[in-house]
């Protein structure tokens, strides 16, 4: 056993390397002298600022007054406290406004705290510098090519890459830079360490969950927490040199500004500044918005061929010039008959969604997304590679300071043997299941909507057609303005039961005690993404796959609730569903377009406006009061930013969209080309709310996207599926296919083919009048023999269309490695050199791996696991924890 402060004896050799004092680790600005004086922080300028609480309380007569909970003032105090004694420097500033007072706390770790939890949450520092700079595809390629590259930019201050290896106080020595105490931890290395000391601080019972800044937070205790951004963003007035520019500024210089839209984005400088998992996100959307140019190319061309294919299409020229030989039945029980050629410019509008351009389409954008699948596997292995990220969820990632915290026991990690918190699995089984079914009880929910959204659709047909004349033009488009509207009272629908539902996952997820980060968020995302597939393609699928199949025929009409079923329009189902995803996936978007970029600069005003009163009054620690007018601190400014929400709600919009552009592509061609766009516009929304708007986010790493991409491959299968059944049941492909091979190959007469007559019985009560409706019927109702014809053919195209792209994209995976062969001979380079030094050791010893008798012998009650008040809890005080020695693996 040894003790929390003490060194542990590590015989382990690390890598060989060469230490350059005059490399920086702790910062990328090689010319500091150029730089701005820091402000980040103590008053006695020298001691830098951590990690920043933030609470108000109310000023003047209501001061002493129940304005302040005296439980809030107990367990704020108690949680500074216990801050104090965990080794953190705390200094109080106060900003004194009209009615209120604002109370900052800034914190400081000091360098045994840094040491100790730097090797408890297994940070990594550099032991030799590595020039690999990231090349892109498109680069290698115009570089061969000997073209020039208008992609490319010269981003200053190109952040180092390192060999590193995980933090031990007693090889101190052997790290790069470990010369310089101030500067040896980054920045973004610690805000990681206060975080984890904030998050697994109790302030009250930990029985209660009363543990952690977060719920803190939650219980308005304080205010916020957050780091400090360094400096301003904007650019110095006169210009200086790029290379003089804070990594703040570069990042909105160089990545941020609309004019970067065409530009490589600096993702060295955008993982330094925020964090791998930051990193990783905009590095998959650069990607995927990338690739979305061809595919938008091709859909648009095909969309465009539409336009030639409309002009010498058969049929199409049939019904416009068919006149009155064409009396169609009416569409509902109240209406009139309608002459088939009134639709002319409805049905040429859904050749141009509907002709044998979309097959080929939805046959290159389910190889185009297997293949895009494939090659971001390969980029994402080699960018967590060059981060030191690449073992990270299996080896590395520790317990959620919130489950450490309040965890009923502990447990040996049979893979590296430390002692971790632990929760049954039993229980948390039980709690998932418990889940599950508030999942089922929403998707119903979801489903009631559509229903009723189906009702009202049929409903308000009949309304427009009754309260209006017969030859006007609401009564001949009340079927195209129900339809309409209720696409965009669908999508009102879905918003709103998405803000609903994701608040109850959050509640979900956190009773489930999750113990990582990574399967806390994939557990959440999981429960979101089933809800919001079925919220927002539950629309798009009915119309595609139920619409118009139950309707029954003339004189046997089917009902639902009395009303009779709902019926494709006049133009047929395809072009209501290319109506239904405009509205659903472009609506969508251009809300969330301006909800990012109008509500986050008023949300920002609003802010600065409570935040900036005319005069203020700064009270220091030591009672000094006095009046200025100057500009704002460093921690004020950044506490009149928003809080960061995360990427969840970021990468849900980009997954849906995915679907939308793959699952449903054979209906709009055009649905990449509006993706593009709106990647191009989202890239720099979030760019700007991430550099500008928001506060800075606490550093998180991450191996790769997580469970979106497993969510991205259930969207690439169904596309293929789905597709296929779309154009064979839904497009006129197939009977236009066994028309042409059967009756006439020119089509003529393929409008007639595809009408029936009425019957007779049907006819008689109509004054004698028959009339004609699609469908393969006889006079009396009953199914004709190339109905069953076709479904035989439909059938067999689907199982044809499915195996060919199955089978093309499993020899896309074969061919394509999921790691790249340099990135493989660097990760073989790094084994070598670890088998090298562990040659050369001479007592090296083991980490004790415990077989399952010892795993349930070393499960134990946690007790008292939170000191008590005026107890030595310092990070290097008395605490016996299990003694370990390091593998050089590790490294």
């Amino acid at each position: 056993m040894r003790r929390r402060g003490e060194q542990r004896e590590d015989s382990s050799t690390l890598i060989a390397m060469e230490i350059n004092p005059e490399n920086n680790y702790g910062s990328i600005n090689l010319e500091a002298s150029s730089q701005p004086r820091d402000r980040n922080v103590f008053s006695d300028e020298t001691t830098r600022i951590d990690f920043v609480l933030v609470w108000e309380e109310p000023r003047g007569d209501n001061e002493d007054s129940s304005g302040v909970s005296s439980t809030h003032m107990k367990w704020r105090e108690q949680f500074l406290s216990r801050l104090r004694e965990e080794g953190l420097l705390q200094e109080q500033r106060e900003v004194c406004q009209a009615k209120k007072r604002i109370c900052f706390v800034l914190l400081s770790a000091t360098w045994s705290v840094l040491c100790y939890y730097a090797e408890e949450i297994s940070l990594r520092v550099p032991l030799q510098v590595v020039t690999a700079p990231i090349i892109n595809w498109s680069e290698q390629f115009l570089s061969k090519l000997s073209l020039p590259n208008p992609l490319s930019q010269e981003v200053p201050n190109q952040p180092p890459d390192y060999y590193t290896c995980q933090f031990r106080t007693n090889k101190l020595e052997r790290f790069l830079g470990s010369e310089d105490k101030e500067m040896f931890f980054k920045t973004t290395q610690r805000h990681q360490v206060l975080y984890e000391i904030l998050a697994r601080t109790p302030y009250g019972s930990v029985k209660k969950g009363e543990v952690g800044i977060d719920r803190l937070i939650s219980e308005q205790v304080f205010a916020a927490a957050y780091p400090l951004h360094e400096g301003d963003f904007k650019l110095p007035n006169p210009p200086v040199a790029p290379q003089s520019l804070s990594l703040r500024q570069i990042l909105y210089a160089y990545w941020s500004k609309w004019s970067c839209w065409k530009r490589y984005q600096p993702l060295d400088h955008i993982r330094e500044y925020f964090g791998e998992k930051i990193a990783l996100y905009f590095a998959w959307i650069g990607f995927y918005t990338g690739w979305l140019l061809p595919a938008s190319l091709i859909g648009t061309l095909i969309f465009l061929v539409g336009f030639w294919l409309v002009a010498t299409d058969v049929p199409a020229k049939e019904l416009c010039e068919s006149g009155g030989a064409f009396i169609m039945c009416p569409l509902c029980n109240i209406c009139s008959s309608w002459n088939y050629s009134s639709i002319c410019i409805t049905y040429k509008a859904g050749l141009l969604f509907d002709n044998g351009g979309t097959v080929f389409f939805s046959v290159f954008m389910s190889l185009w997304a297997v293949t895009f699948l494939e090659y971001w596997k390969r980029t994402c292995s080699a960018l967590s590679h060059r981060w030191d990220c690449h073992d990270f969820q299996d080896i590395e990632e520790r317990p959620r300071p919130e489950f450490t915290a309040m965890a009923p026991m502990t447990m040996r990690n049979p893979v590296t043997g430390a002692e971790e918190p632990y929760f049954p699995e039993t229980k948390r089984f039980n709690r998932t299941v418990t889940g599950c079914m508030v999942i089922i009880i929403m998707v119903a929910v979801v489903l009631m909507f559509l229903i009723g959204i189906i009702l009202y659709r049929t409903i308000l047909s009949i309304i427009i057609y009754k309260s209006v004349t017969t030859d006007s033009f609401f009564s001949s488009s009340a079927g195209r303005i129900a339809s309409l509207s209720g696409s965009v009272l669908n999508l009102i629908v879905i918003l709103m039961l998405s803000r609903v539902y994701i608040t109850l996952a959050h509640i979900l997820t956190r009773w489930e005690m999750h113990p990582t980060q990574t399967k806390y968020e994939d557990m959440f995302i999981l429960k979101v993404f089933i809800f919001q597939f079925v919220n927002f393609y539950s629309s798009p699928v009915y119309i595609t796959f139920f619409k118009g199949r139950f309707v029954g025929y003339p004189g046997n009409y089917k009902t639902l609730f009395g009303v009779r079923n709902e019926d494709c329009g006049a133009g047929g189902c395809l072009i209501e569903l290319a109506q239904e995803l405009l509205v659903i996936m472009v609506g969508k978007q251009l809300i969330n377009n301006i909800q990012e970029f109008i509500f986050p600069k008023a949300k920002s005003w609003w802010q600065k406006k409570k935040m900036h009163p005319q005069l203020k009054e700064k009270k220091d620690t030591a009672g000094e009061e006095s009046q200025t007018e100057e500009d704002a601190s460093p921690w004020e400014a950044d506490y009149q930013l928003l809080v960061c929400e995360g990427l969840f709600s970021e990468y849900l919009e980009m997954v849906l969209q995915f679907g939308f552009i793959t699952i449903f592509v054979a209906a709009c061609p055009l649905a990449p080309l509006f993706a593009l766009i709106n990647n191009w516009v989202e890239i720099r929304l979030d760019a700007q709310k991430f550099v500008t708007e928001y506060r800075r986010p606490v550093v998180e790493r991450a191996q790769d996207i997580g469970i979106w991409f497993p969510i991205l491959q259930f969207i690439t299968h169904t596309a293929v599926l789905s597709n296929a059944f779309l154009i064979a049941f839904t497009s006129s492909f197939v009977p236009r296919l066994y028309y042409r091979y059967t009756r006439d190959n020119t089509l003529s007469g393929f409008v007639n083919f595809t009408l029936a007559t009425s019957p007779q019985s049907y006819s008689q009560q109509h004054h004698n009048t028959s009339c004609r409706y699609q469908s393969f019927r006889d006079d009396k109702g009953e199914y004709l023999p190339e109905y069953f014809h076709l479904l035989a053919i439909r059938l067999s195209f689907v199982i044809i269309f499915e195996h060919v792209v199955f089978f093309i994209g499993r020899l896309i995976d074969m061919m394509v490695s999921d790691i790249p062969e340099e990135v493989e001979m660097k990760m073989k380079r790094e084994h070598y050199m670890a088998k090298e030094a562990l040659a050369e050791n001479q007592s090296l010893g083991r980490t004790m791996i415990p077989d399952d008798k010892d795993i349930l012998s070393n499960l134990r009650q946690r007790g008292s696991r939170v000191p008590q008040p005026g107890s030595d809890s310092h990070p290097l005080a008395l605490k016996e924890i299990p003694e370990e020695t390091d593998p050089i693996s590790s490294c």
